[in-house]
């Protein structure tokens, strides 16, 4: 690519192109680092959020976590920066939006966001010495990643146990039979390239990485020649390129990487394979086995091959009114369609997915029969335009919506801009997706584009791998019975200087980790830097039709909610909401069925939904209100369908497709069930804290560990056609009593379009403006709990909870503070450092009234619970520094600050004040936090967490039934 002359660069990069995309506000530019090569993608938008972004490729060739325990080991100190740990202490001296450090399958990335430039300066420095004059320290490679100890460290006589970080991270990650699934899908969909092996790690493969492989493994990846830098955000280019300059590409010469980037042998022939994947010994194993199908497509970076892959996914995936959804969800081979369906675009080469779970492993070649049938019937019958106009719609409205609730807005478009730079294609044609849309809808137009993309890419395609995980209830047995045979024939080889090099290490590693550095010379903000009080959205009021309104920047999307106070439910109606709001998008309306009411959604809007919201008063969290929200989003130029859309399912909605609510109602079970390896630390917060407050308990019983146990129980009660009926008829009966409510709107948009959405919701609604009724409430909740909730995990979720305040009391920012003093101080040292686990801190619930602890797959159980103890013992003991109590604050700060999309600022404004949380009172609270003394941590430490009142939750697995029996923990089965 030829270079463009531009005197405004810096004369060290060369600039290659600039490109305007107004769909989404930004100009990109592209440009070379002239002696490595490294390549800069700069994302100039109007947005104070600026985001950094470095990647290298990595291609491990093993499944040893290299790539992956590399990224955990490399911000263990650097060069410039000799500290053990100044990522964790960035963390903490920084008011970022964003900072974290993730492995992909072919590339590791290191980003950061921060809307104050000090701030963001500073991180850079950080950032940019990290990964490219990291100092790598054994000891932190075998605190990361994994080392072999004695059960107590100091004690040879007792058995050898391995450690590391990465190494519990893996275990509980791989616990998931998602994970599983996936993992062995990829490993026989590419069998000689860098996706056959798990990037993160398999456990049993973790512990064979030597710290001279990490070392060569660094070496040859971490050089800029390998990099690619993305940012975005008000800072111009140039000034990013004096600083990549200045701290880091100055003292680099281009070097020639070789990396086995290739395409994967093609297949000549389907292959199909059996696998097993382990469940609780004794576990009934019936109903429980997934079995999916996975294709390998064309290149991910190829524009056309990609958005292709979408639309055929799109087609045959996308809602209930897919043809091949529709089989997988109806079909009575399995319990519901695989979480693995769908295109997988971020690999060199993309996979195509499909499957289901909750099967039997006999059904393997029914399943084969039933998705290659549908396949071909929907050769035979083609698609309408109509349906396809509908998926391209899809596919712009996702382009144009500026996200950034949960994740920066800038880092998303970097996300999606990287695996083509890693790649090899361009990343500005896939942030730029107007012309392809444009020409996608010319080759709608011909009836056979679709029924020949299905014959090309699925059906005459031979790389197919149909794969069937089964449950093994003696796997995990198995497993462990290896791991303690292989470690007693390591124990009774070692020599006395091997032994003693183990204990060594164990006290040398303690030493470091109890050490403290001098992290003066880690650049910071502190609370000079802070910013007054962030502006709130400006909202107007429509008294006509009480709708509170929103002129925002949405880059041509709207949103519109109805908002409604709950009537006065009984507990078994209250216990119905979850289920109410999943369903009411899924089922029919009217006149329509469930199917084409699917397809007016995904035609008419960006989707639509209902969810319930319930919080305590800003003085009284014994003093609960509740809210259906129903929501929805749409083009502007959908305006008017979304309006009369979200009123027709609000008065219409129907119960009576009892087949379809219980296919759903099994979706949820297999879903809800699935995020317990992954949410687990959580859930264990969650049952926790139950008995602080009724939010606590609500948020327990409909959506923690009693929710997913009632899900199952639910499904399983379900089979009876005649609790269907009566469970059908309960929710219609719910839905009555919530439509009579009075409501008000939500409505948000941009200026020029909300006159119109004014009018549009008057004429849909007016004379209609439902009936005051007597409010939902609840009693008050104040109990102690201690419960041990068994699942199948390899690592243990621990919490303990307190009942508090709400947020409007004395002592809530104090304790919010808190949360952050002993996570920085304390816990993170315990439990993470020394313990092992993937992490652990501490936080104020405000909402719900406590105060919670928590570690988050964690090899230990019982020396948590006491961890958890001695960090309060620490906390009034020890004498602390105002530095760290500055950088709690800091961290509250950033929390309270962080940027929002424009639609979700507007959302979240609107339910604040809602719940009664005004800004006077959000200002008053911000004042609190930043006067906080350590005084006051020691005082509302001692005044609420009292020992003898703690509630303990936890989540194990079976095999620590006696231990968590002897702890006095009541033993829940899930």
């Amino acid at each position: 690519m030829a270079a463009v002359i531009d005197n405004a660069t810096h004369p060290a990069f060369e600039k290659l192109r600039s490109h305007r995309i107004d769909t989404l506000n930004l100009n990109v530019e592209e440009y070379r680092h002239r002696k490595t090569g490294a390549r800069h993608l700069h994302l100039a938008a109007d947005n104070d959020e600026n985001v950094f972004f470095v990647a290298l490729r990595t291609f491990p060739m093993d499944s040893t976590g290299v790539a992956h325990i590399l990224e955990h080991t490399a911000l263990c100190g650097s060069e410039r920066y000799p500290v053990r740990d100044p990522f964790f202490m960035m963390i903490r001296r920084s008011l970022n939006t964003f900072m974290n450090a993730f492995t992909s399958s072919d590339w590791t990335a290191y980003p950061f966001a921060s809307m104050n430039r000090k701030d963001f300066d500073n991180l850079l420095s950080v950032y940019l010495d990290s990964v490219f004059f990291s100092k790598l320290d054994p000891l932190d490679f075998a605190q990361e990643g994994h080392r072999l100890e004695f059960e107590k460290p100091d004690d040879p006589s007792t058995d050898l146990v391995y450690k590391g970080v990465v190494y519990n991270e893996m275990k509980g990650a791989m616990s998931s039979a998602t994970s599983q699934l996936w993992q062995n899908l990829s490993s026989h969909l590419f069998p000689t390239t860098t996706y056959h092996y798990n990037s993160g790690g398999e456990p049993d493969h973790i512990v064979d990485l030597s710290y001279d492989d990490l070392i060569r493994f660094y070496k040859h990846h971490y050089h800029p020649s390998n990099a690619i830098f993305a940012t975005y955000g008000n800072i111009p280019a140039r000034e990013h390129h004096e600083r990549f300059e200045e701290l880091a590409l100055k003292r680099f010469d281009k070097l020639d990487i070789e990396l086995p980037v290739r395409d994967e042998k093609r297949m000549f022939a389907p292959v199909r394979v059996e696998q097993g994947y382990g469940v609780n010994e004794g576990e009934d194993t019936a109903g429980k086995t997934h079995i999916v199908m996975g294709w390998l497509l064309g290149h991910s970076f190829d524009l056309q091959e990609n958005l292709e892959g979408q639309l055929l996914s799109s087609v045959l995936l996308e809602n209930s009114a897919s043809p091949l959804m529709r089989a997988l969800e109806t079909t009575d081979i399995g319990q519901a369609p695989s979480p693995m369906c769908g295109l997988e675009d971020s690999n060199r080469e993309m996979t195509f997915v499909c499957g289901i779970e909750g099967s039997e492993a006999e059904k393997q070649r029914d399943l084969e029969a039933l998705i290659e049938g549908t396949l071909q019937k929907v050769v035979e019958e083609g698609v309408s335009e109509e349906r396809l106009e509908a998926i391209l719609h899809q596919l712009e409205l996702h382009q144009r919506e500026i996200a950034g609730d949960s994740f920066p807005y800038g880092l998303q478009l970097i996300m999606s801009a990287i695996a083509p730079m890693v790649h090899g294609g361009d990343p500005v044609e896939l942030l730029d997706l107007e012309p392809v849309l444009a020409s996608l809808r010319e080759k709608i137009r011909d009836p056979q584009y679709i029924p020949n993309l299905i014959r090309r890419k699925l059906l005459d395609n031979p790389h197919r791998v149909t794969l069937t995980l089964r449950p093994d209830d003696k796997l995990d047995a198995r497993r462990q019975q290896a791991i303690r045979e292989a470690l007693a024939k390591r124990k009774a080889e070692l020599t006395s200087e091997e032994v003693s090099h183990i204990v060594e290490r164990a006290k040398a590693l303690e030493e470091r980790q109890m050490r403290k550095d001098d992290d003066s010379i880690l650049p910071k903000v502190d609370l000079t830097d802070v910013p007054l009080q962030m502006p709130e959205p400006e909202a107007r009021f429509d008294g006509d039709i009480s709708a509170t309104v929103y002129a925002r920047g949405t880059n041509g999307l709207i949103y519109e909610q109805v908002v409604l106070p709950l009537p006065d439910l009984t507990e078994d109606e209250l216990l119905l909401l979850p289920y109410y709001g999943a369903l009411i998008s899924e089922v029919g309306c009217g006149g329509l069925d469930y199917l084409q009411m699917q397809d007016r959604i995904s035609a008419e809007s960006g989707g639509i939904g209902a969810s319930f919201t319930a919080k305590g008063r800003i003085d009284d969290v014994q003093n609960l209100s509740g809210y259906m929200i129903f929501s929805g989003k749409a083009l502007a130029r959908n305006r008017t369908a979304l309006t009369k859309l979200l009123r027709d399912v609000y008065t219409s909605a129907r119960f009576d497709e009892h087949d379809r609510i219980r296919e759903i109602i099994s979706q949820i079970r297999a879903r809800r069930e699935q995020a317990v390896t992954g949410s687990g630390h959580a859930l264990a917060m969650g049952a926790a804290a139950q008995g602080s407050s009724p939010g606590a308990w609500l948020s327990f019983r409909l959506g923690g560990l009693a929710g997913i146990r009632g899900t199952k129980e639910l499904d399983q009660a379900l089979k009876d056609p005649a609790a269907l009926e009566g469970f059908c008829q309960k929710l219609a009966n719910l839905h009555d009593r919530i439509r009579q409510q009075a409501r008000e709107f939500l409505v948000i948009g941009e200026e020029e379009q909300l006159p119109a959405l004014i009018d549009d919701l008057k004429s849909s609604w007016q004379g209609d403006a439902g009936a005051e009724s007597s409010r939902w409430t609840m009693e008050p909740v104040s109990f102690v709990t201690r419960e041990a909730w068994l699942t199948s995990t390899q690592v243990n979720f621990c919490a303990r909870a307190y009942s508090t305040v709400p947020v409007d009391h004395p002592d809530a920012a104090a304790l919010t503070v808190l949360g952050g003093f002993l996570r920085n101080g304390y816990l993170h040292r315990a439990i993470r450092e020394k313990g092992g686990a993937y992490g652990g801190g501490a936080s104020q619930d405000s909402v719900n009234g406590n105060f919670r602890f928590f570690s988050y797959r964690d090899p230990r159980l019982a020396d948590t619970l006491d961890d958890f103890d001695k960090a309060l013992v620490w906390l009034q003991e020890t004498e602390h520094e105002y530095q760290e109590l500055e950088e709690s604050i800091l961290g509250v700060i950033g929390q309270l600050d962080r940027p929002r999309s424009p639609a979700g600022a507007a959302r979240h404004a609107f339910h604040n004040k809602l719940f009664g949380r005004s800004a006077e009172q959000r200002a008053r609270f911000r004042e609190r936090v930043l006067s906080v003394t350590l005084d006051d941590l020691k005082r509302v430490a001692a005044a609420w967490l009292v020992p003898e009142k703690a509630s303990t939750a936890v989540v194990t697995g079976p095999e620590n039934r006696a231990l968590v029996e002897g702890l006095g923990l009541a033993v829940q089965e899930l």
